[in-house]
């Protein structure tokens, strides 16, 4: 759903008649009403259990997602994105909720391969996206995606809500009764940071990776969307790939190499002076990102639980909050590329802080 959107921003931006700095601001929307509902989702989660926050809020998301569809000014844009935001915030924290707790049943570093799960479903989006972006307008091929959306959520309601003996309730939060309240605080506020980063660097190619490649780089609407689509692809094996990688080098040089890797990819993908090369960048920036935001979610909620999961995503999606204007105003003023070079500064900063944090 998230991907479907995303590759759809040329086009509704030109039905809104938006500017850039106009389609950052709208675009801010998405992440305001998201980072607005994390925490009280935390809370929802500790209330009701994070299966039972799942379900609804997967619903109420693929209604959302027609809304933007229906803007045809930057104002009405902005209201629709609030609305989807806020149902992908909620979904967000809570289906990291349960997913924490299979992590913590398990007793593995798993949570890489639910989160690959994100990035095929961010495959299949913008792959089906470029294929029709040029056939269907905005809002059937929204509609479309909404109806299966709504589909999923029928078809995984009775599991959630009703999961096997085995499985390990999620209404307690694991706090380590040794450590600290401030401490605790401390450590998921960095694991936040970390999170934020890659966030940033997620979101913007969301939003503006297609705009960026047929805009500087004259790519049609379907190659456009190729750009998301090798993100998310090169995303999803690395993810597939994280256990294995954190079980054998562990936490911290998994985290300092993909940021790193990233960093190097997204100076490609923006400086890039043809779209095959910008792709490449946008592949090696997808493997680079892959755990970083899986990894210190799951780190936060087993510190935490809940509470941690709604701290660390609250922080992250910061990142979603600042990106889309930060690189609006700066596209406005010295063109798309500089502003996407931002990107590389963000991945950079993630593997420092992994460094600096590595004892933590």
């Amino acid at each position: 759903m998230y991907a479907s959107w995303a590759v759809r921003v040329p086009a509704v931006k030109q039905q809104t008649g938006a500017s850039a700095a106009a389609l950052g601001l709208a675009l801010l929307g998405l992440s305001a009403g998201a980072v607005a509902t994390m925490l009280a989702a935390g809370a929802l989660c500790r209330r009701f259990g994070g299966r039972r926050v799942t379900v609804p809020a997967c619903g109420v998301l693929s209604g959302a997602l027609v809304l933007p569809a229906l803007a045809h000014s930057a104002l009405t844009l902005a209201l629709a994105l609030l609305a989807f935001g806020a149902a992908y915030g909620c979904l967000n924290v809570a289906m990291n909720t349960v997913a924490v707790d299979l992590v913590a049943a398990l007793r593995r570093p798993v949570m890489p391969g639910f989160h690959a799960a994100w990035s095929f479903g961010g495959l299949a989006g913008a792959g089906l996206g470029g294929l029709i972006a040029a056939r269907l307008a905005p809002l059937p091929h929204l509609s479309l995606i909404a109806g299966v959306g709504l589909l999923v959520t029928a078809l995984t309601a009775r599991p959630l809500l009703r999961p096997p003996a085995a499985y390990v309730p999620d209404e307690a939060d694991p706090v380590p009764s040794s450590a600290s309240l401030r401490d605790l605080i401390r450590v998921v506020g960095v694991l936040g940071l970390i999170a934020l980063c890659a966030a940033y660097d997620e979101g913007a190619i969301g939003d503006w990776g297609a705009l960026h490649l047929h805009q500087d780089l004259d790519a049609d609407a379907g190659l456009a969307a190729a750009g998301y689509a090798a993100f998310a692809l090169t995303e999803a094996f690395g993810r597939l790939t994280g256990t294995m990688l954190l079980e054998r080098y562990g936490r911290t040089r998994v985290l300092v190499a993909g940021g790193l890797a990233a960093c190097g990819g997204m100076l490609l993908a923006s400086l890039a002076p043809d779209v095959w090369l910008a792709l490449a960048g946008f592949a090696a920036t997808g493997a680079g990102l892959a755990n970083l935001f899986p990894v210190a979610v799951a780190r936060a909620g087993l510190l935490a639980g809940a509470r941690g999961v709604a701290l660390a995503s609250t922080l992250g999606y910061g990142g979603f909050l600042l990106g889309p204007p930060a690189i609006g105003f700066l596209a406005s003023e010295f063109g798309l590329r500089t502003g996407l070079t931002t990107l590389s500064f963000l991945a950079l900063a993630a593997a420092v802080i992994a460094y600096l944090a590595r004892n933590s």
